[in-house]
């Protein structure tokens, strides 16, 4: 008999009134798997995740976390969870070794395993200096490391990671990815929420781009690009008509900007070529394809409050 996925979901919805934050949703997660959500604001991505993780109730539809029913079985979910949510919430009062000592006795781990267990994450996130300074003291890359390490301190099979490094300066977003790059090679099964598209072609295994409640695409990164893009993209500014006009009757896929115009090559090194050789005066970049662009692309350049 097959194990149960860790995450499984049906017609997955929430609703607010007449207002769908999560419309009818399907996916799967399989272990050992990295997921990402990706998303603009208030695609229903972080609603989706506290659904997952038994803090929202579902309206309709289903899901399950390694077999269990998230409305009736909603402990045996949390003991098998490791949930970083995308506030720093942890207590102020306690030092950062307390922080993690309290929190074990939310899972019944004995005090001995509890010490040893935080005191190896503690070095696993490089807090080990930290360990009894005041939450104050920390900058927000400690806090977000010791958020992390606490969702590890119950073993988790399943961890949630909800926009983890937003708001992290480079050096501490890449120690994470590194971090999560290691629990994802020994076998933890990730689900992340992130808006930096880089992060989810880094870590990855699978995105699903979410919009307006509803799952757009799914697929590895690599797949999405080339399915939706191409391998290059040439951005052009400074256009004038005859070589907008050029571009239009090249048959190539565009999309206009505010102030550039994208032209997406899908074989590689035609578009820049022709637009270089029939008009060598004009502004152009020519860069690969990225997720950042089939992001863009299916979800709009426009800003949404």
């Amino acid at each position: 008999m097959r194990s149960p996925l860790p995450i499984e979901a049906t017609g997955l919805t929430k609703r607010y009134g007449a207002l769908a934050a999560v419309d009818a949703i399907d996916f799967r997660v399989a272990r050992g798997e990295c997921v990402g959500f990706l998303g603009p604001n208030g695609a229903g991505k972080t609603t989706t995740v506290r659904m997952v993780t038994c803090f929202t109730p579902i309206s309709g539809g289903m899901v399950r976390v390694f077999g269990y029913d998230v409305t009736r079985h909603p402990r045996e979910i949390k003991a098998r969870l490791g949930v970083c949510p995308q506030e720093d919430n942890l207590d102020p009062d306690f030092s950062v070794r307390r922080n993690l000592l309290v929190y074990a006795r939310y899972f019944g781990i004995p005090s001995a395993q509890a010490r040893a267990r935080t005191d190896r994450l503690l070095e696993m996130m490089q807090l080990t200096e930290k360990a009894d300074s005041p939450i104050e003291a920390l900058s927000g890359g400690m806090k977000r490391r010791l958020v992390i390490a606490r969702a590890l301190l119950n073993e988790p099979e399943l961890l949630v990671l909800d926009e983890p490094t937003t708001g992290l300066d480079p050096q501490a977003r890449h120690m994470i990815w590194q971090r999560i790059r290691q629990l994802r090679a020994a076998g933890t099964t990730i689900l992340l929420t992130t808006h930096y598209m880089e992060e989810a072609s880094q870590l990855c295994n699978r995105v699903i781009l979410m919009d307006e409640a509803r799952i757009l695409l799914e697929g590895t990164p690599d797949a999405l690009i080339a399915e939706e893009i191409g391998r290059e993209v040439v951005e052009l500014w400074d256009i004038p008509e005859e070589v907008r006009r050029f571009v239009q009757a090249s048959g190539w896929i565009t999309e206009q900007g505010e102030e550039r115009l994208f032209v997406y090559d899908r074989t590689g090194g035609e578009v820049g070529v022709r637009i270089g050789r029939r008009f060598p005066h004009q502004s152009r970049l020519i860069r690969n394809a990225t997720l950042e662009d089939v992001f863009l692309h299916r979800a709009g350049r426009s800003l949404r409050e």
